[in-house]
């Protein structure tokens, strides 16, 4: 339970960077050095976090022009990698007709279901846009991850089949007849084009602001590496083992599937509703202390992930005799500013008088009942 400060303290953020600077003494001569990293780290990303709140009272966060325009660059960047996605296959297919490679075909696979996820993203970012209020209240960002989901679902089968298929060629054991110079100048050219487009194509999605562009990058960039050790498996089957083509595509596969495994796990978890870090309650914690001068104390600060974002619940203390009108201006004036987060989609601010009682809201009705 939070404290509210004195009125007459001034000079906020200087005060805190004295202290981390003590803290920081403290810590170089009583902490291991790979510990004394790590806590310096710590401290000084809460007092970033802490300058992050107090800005949000001098300006907007994004006015809507930079939204237009993000949205905008989304849109494009979405578009490109789709248009790519589809010459690229092209080229792919004409790869591995020519080369025979299964480490190629595996690629080629690959970029098949590049243009089917690149679907379902594009399909979930027009979903998200369209918006039925009647229909669905709070909105559909929750499409988000449910989209990479699937997507990542998707690309981990896609890791599971060519597993398959390479272990069935190891086990026939059949070697594969070798490649002719213009075969070998086909397979050059296709493979290094595509492996610089889909590199071009990481760089520019990477730093978006957008999860689903984000997305697109991290498959970009799988594209890269499926690319080089496709190409580096099926030269080097072709010149001295023909195992090791199958064997590439085995490390493909098992690449593809733990990889986007951990991608399913990650988006689920963040429908599920989990707590949010230590660090963020923090920084929500200091943001609603430092509100208002009425609020005598925190109650309880709670940041769970609903999708993308986090939803927040703050329990706030008030005078007991304060007007109702008042009450209500700083309860709202903090939801509307606990909102300008970017971590943060919606904030629910309760108000009490007192701090004493027991929780509003308890989840252990809702259980299960033990008995079968």
């Amino acid at each position: 339970m939070a404290v509210l400060p004195g009125p007459k303290e001034e000079h906020k953020n200087e005060q805190m960077q004295y202290g981390v600077m003590f803290q920081f003494l403290l810590a170089r001569y009583f902490l291991p050095r790979n510990r004394e990293k790590e806590y310096y780290e710590k401290q000084f990303a809460t007092l970033r976090s802490f300058e992050e709140v107090d800005s949000i009272e001098e300006s907007n966060v994004i006015s809507e022009e930079e939204e237009l325009m993000e949205q905008r660059q989304s849109e494009f960047a979405m578009k490109i990698s789709n248009y790519a996605n589809v010459v690229l296959l092209a080229l792919k297919i004409y790869a591995t007709v020519k080369s025979g490679s299964i480490a190629i075909a595996a690629s080629t696979l690959d970029s098949l279901l590049d243009l089917m996820a690149g679907g379902i993203l594009w399909f979930t970012h027009l979903s998200m846009k369209s918006i039925n209020v009647y229909k669905y209240p709070i909105g559909k960002l929750r499409v988000q991850p449910v989209g990479i989901i699937i997507f990542a679902a998707v690309m981990a089968t896609l890791g599971f089949q060519v597993f398959l298929q390479a272990v069935e060629k190891l086990v026939v054991n059949v070697t594969p007849d070798k490649l002719s110079p213009p075969q070998l100048m086909w397979l050059y050219s296709i493979m290094i084009f595509a492996t610089v487009v889909k590199l071009a194509l990481w760089f520019y999605c990477r730093t978006s602001g957008n999860n689903i562009v984000r997305a697109y990058a991290k498959d970009h960039y799988f594209d890269v590496v499926t690319n080089v050790v496709g190409l580096a498996a099926a030269v080097l089957g072709d010149m001295f083992y023909w195992w090791i083509d199958p064997v590439g595509a085995i490390v493909l596969a098992v690449y593809t599937i733990t990889n986007w495994s951990g991608t399913v796990w990650e988006n689920a978890v963040s429908l599920v509703g989990e707590s949010a870090p230590p660090e963020m309650l923090q920084k929500l914690t200091y943001l609603a202390i430092r509100h208002d001068p009425q609020i005598k104390r925190v109650d309880t600060v709670r940041a769970y992930t609903f999708g993308v974002l986090y939803f927040v619940e703050v329990d706030i203390e008030l005078p007991e005799d304060l007007p109702l009108k008042e009450a209500h201006a700083i309860g709202e004036s903090l939801q509307i500013k606990i909102e300008e987060l970017p971590e943060v989609e919606r904030a629910f601010v309760h108000l009490d008088f007192e701090c004493d009682h027991k929780p509003e809201h308890s989840i252990l009705s809702k259980l299960p009942s033990s008995q079968p």
